[in-house]
């Protein structure tokens, strides 16, 4: 349990670190929460500046991965074993999943920092939308299903051009997509972890699909109202 809320606390600060709104505060002088959506995340970064939104964009993942890599370095010798052969990135493995205890950790790590993503404790809890936190969180638990569930992200975009829909209704189905791809259907600390962090990043946009529903929202490349 100790290690569990030593990994919550960690992960939480990580994801608290609000890169965007210190980019553009840096590098613009102005704060990104007073225009456009509001929050700190690429997407509103982008409007200020594509290169700083691409950097934006890099950051909220990389500290996702860094939230699940302390959490795995954390398990000490459940890990070592597994480690040498069967890590996400190991060549001759790409897809393995992480054993049971070690996956839950690494998953409370994504949970945690999506939640400082989202109400980062530095800007009185207002914060971004926790897709690309997720994003990098989950590449190093589920591989495989970050990557199909990119694919439903980019054809809903495809389809219909609306960016919060993709990320919703991809959001929506990674956990299902987990279940069924990854090896994680009989760990249910693992999966009720990572549905926890779906639903949070899913009510998070309850503004888009609230503009959604209404017909109001901004479709890629209109010019926001």
């Amino acid at each position: 349990m100790l290690i569990l809320a030593i990994i919550a606390v960690v992960s939480y600060l990580l994801g608290s670190i609000p890169f965007g709104y210190l980019l553009v505060r840096v590098f613009r002088g102005e704060d990104v929460r007073a225009s456009g959506s509001g929050n700190i995340g690429a997407t509103n970064v982008a409007r200020k500046s594509p290169l700083l939104g691409a950097i934006t964009l890099i950051l909220d993942a990389l500290k996702g991965s860094a939230a699940v890599a302390i959490a795995i370095f954390l398990t000490g010798p459940e890990i070592l074993a597994w480690s040498q052969s069967n890590l996400p990135w190991y060549p001759d493995h790409p897809w393995s999943p992480m054993p049971p205890a070690v996956a839950t950790r690494a998953a409370t790590a994504a949970l945690f920092a999506v939640a400082g993503h989202i109400f980062p404790i530095w800007l009185k809890f207002r914060g971004g939308k926790g897709v690309a936190t997720g994003l990098g969180a989950f590449v190093l638990i589920a591989p495989a299903s970050v990557l199909a569930t990119a694919i439903v992200f980019v054809a809903v975009v495809a389809i219909w051009r609306y960016v919060s829909l993709g990320s919703v209704l991809a959001v929506a189905c990674f956990p299902f997509i987990v279940y069924l791809m990854h090896g994680y259907d009989k760990s249910r600390p693992v999966l009720a972890l990572i549905s926890a962090t779906s639903l949070l990043i899913i009510a998070r946009h309850h503004e888009n699909i609230r503009r959604l529903l209404a017909g109001a929202e901004n479709r890629l490349g209109a010019r926001s109202a």
